[in-house]
């Protein structure tokens, strides 16, 4: 079984998600993950669509999303032309001795301490899905009380933009 990410460029519309996630569940298809927001231009929003399976399934995904009506491009990004991200919120009991500890990995992978109670402490961090994964392995000898992740977005690499989709 082979990843596979898209980025899906949709017309900002109500339903536009529904519609793509629902042709996914109408096939069988699991999507990994899945964020969605506007463009710069207020018309259009991007979704990022992680999936697995193999390369037929694949094609088949590719195909059927790009027949959508809603879908103004699709692109599969790769990860050599491509930069992909996620952003997690780890919230981790920390006693006044503990706090250092967690401070000092969070300080390794360049995250930042973005709230701090009198027993725990909240760590952002954005980064690709091994570096997130790493750091909250990194944490396992602290007792983690929340995680939220936002799932996977990237874009192409290049100065490609949504200009060329605008009509006139």
């Amino acid at each position: 079984m082979r990843k596979m990410v898209l980025s899906i460029l949709v017309d900002n519309t109500a339903g536009v998600l529904s519609r793509v996630s629902g042709l996914f569940s109408r096939r069988g298809y699991n999507i990994t993950s899945l964020t969605v927001g506007e463009t710069e231009n207020p018309a259009f929003s991007r979704m990022t669509v992680v999936v697995r399976g193999e390369e037929q399934t694949l094609e088949q995904i590719y195909k059927q999303v790009e027949k959508l009506e809603d879908v103004v491009e699709i692109t599969q990004l790769h990860s050599g032309d491509s930069v992909c991200r996620e952003l997690v919120l780890v919230k981790v009991k920390a006693d006044p001795e503990q706090r250092q500890q967690v401070i000092a990995v969070a300080d390794i992978f360049r995250a930042k301490i973005v709230d701090v109670a009198k027993e725990s402490l909240m760590v952002e961090l954005t980064g690709n899905q091994a570096k997130i994964d790493a750091f909250i392995k990194l944490l396992d000898g602290f007792e983690i009380l929340s995680i939220v992740r936002t799932g996977l977005t990237g874009l192409t690499r290049g100065s490609g933009d949504i200009a060329d989709y605008i009509e006139d």
